[in-house]
């Protein structure tokens, strides 16, 4: 199956280097370029990618802006930001909207294919320097969150627990199924009941629950 990606990047050598990058793996493809927030959605509009990668600086609408209408319209397409900027102002927004990755222009090019696969696959997928801070505000070992987050996953089966904790791995949905003898069909189930019990919006705020709560 071909990963099908819109690339939005105000800088055309950006554009010309993620898109080098992520053509070393025959399974993606990019199948359009923009150079602001605006034009990015109406290429989502027209290609309906599987993914749209966008910087979070752009003239015309930023890329959190845009995020935020493209989940709003078109919930189906995945959205990843790429930045320079590991600000906590940006990680606490892009948490807030339904994003599915946030990935560092500084980060070793195989992780941008990493996080571009993992999220195709219906994983989640934060740059591990963004995954720390994260980890380090919203987790911090607290022994009151600690509690508290296992007192929320109560309300779980002990099925939507165990696919949870995978989830928390930063594992896929097939991953997830093969982990735990299921089809992708029935992990993604589990997945938006445990989502929709918890209130949460994403996996990357399951990934987080799961933390705090030490199911990884």
């Amino acid at each position: 199956m071909t990963i099908r990606v819109v690339l939005a990047d105000d800088e055309a050598m950006i554009r010309a280097g993620v898109g080098a990058i992520l053509a070393t793996d025959p399974a993606i493809e990019v199948v359009a370029e923009a150079a602001d927030g605006r034009e990015a959605i109406d290429l989502v509009r027209a290609h309906r990618p599987d993914l749209v990668l966008l910087d979070i600086r752009m003239p015309r609408l930023d890329g959190l802006r845009a995020a935020a209408e493209l989940r709003a319209t078109l919930p189906e397409v995945a959205v990843v930001l790429l930045t320079t900027f590991d600000e906590d102002e940006y990680i606490a927004r892009a948490l807030e909207l339904s994003v599915s990755g946030f990935l560092l222009k500084a980060s070793d090019p195989r992780e941008l294919i990493l996080g571009v696969r993992a999220v195709a696959g219906g994983a989640a997928y934060l740059s591990p320097r963004i995954a720390q801070k994260v980890i380090a505000h919203l987790g911090g070992g607290d022994l009151g969150r600690a509690a508290a987050a296992r007192k929320q996953l109560e309300s779980l089966t002990e099925r939507e627990r165990a696919v949870l904790a995978l989830v928390g791995r930063g594992l896929s949905n097939q991953e997830i199924g093969d982990e735990l003898f299921l089809s992708e069909g029935t992990v993604k189930f589990h997945v938006s009941a445990a989502l929709r019990q918890l209130g949460l919006k994403n996996r990357v705020q399951a990934a987080i629950l799961a933390h705090e709560a030490g199911l990884t």
